[in-house]
């Protein structure tokens, strides 16, 4: 039997190598030290101000555990600053003066990023933030472990 090497896993690891790999190259490219993974945060800070952990988590729809990795990176570059809340556990993000200095420079790569996924949605003939969007809402109402499930009860396989 031959298996296809084209499953989800792969082929989703290969998009995000295709796409994050080209968007942080065009980031080096500009002279910024920035990942593709700070810019939801960076835009929720932009529209709302500083914010904790959890508000930011809630905001850009990334878990708890990844925005505060992901925060602590941006602040190792100078890209936001921490300070505690009210509550001693809580801390309060914001953006530096750095990274407001930096946003003409981001805002560009934006918007080529922007305008290659215009060019990238034509090409396969629908936009991929759409075909990604109905996955994840599919995903939310039948979470894909029970779909394993059902698909081993229908094959008789009933580990």
């Amino acid at each position: 039997m031959t298996y296809s090497q084209r499953t989800h896993g792969v082929l989703l690891r290969r998009l995000i190598d295709h796409l994050d790999g080209a968007v942080e190259q065009s980031y080096v490219d500009a002279g910024l030290d920035y990942r593709p993974r700070f810019t939801p945060i960076l835009r929720a800070l932009l529209n709302d101000g500083p914010a904790s952990i959890r508000t930011l988590s809630a905001r850009t729809g990334v878990t708890h555990s990844a925005v505060s990795q992901t925060v602590s990176q941006m602040a190792a570059r100078n890209w936001v600053s921490l300070e505690a809340g009210k509550d001693a556990r809580e801390r309060i993000v914001a953006l530096t003066d750095f990274a407001h200095a930096r946003l003409p420079t981001l805002q560009r790569c934006w918007a080529a990023t922007a305008a290659a996924s215009d060019v990238l949605d034509a090409d396969i003939g629908q936009p991929l933030a759409d075909v990604l969007s109905r996955a994840l809402e599919a995903l939310e109402q039948t979470s894909f472990r029970d779909r394993l499930a059902a698909a081993a009860t229908l094959s008789g396989d009933n580990r």
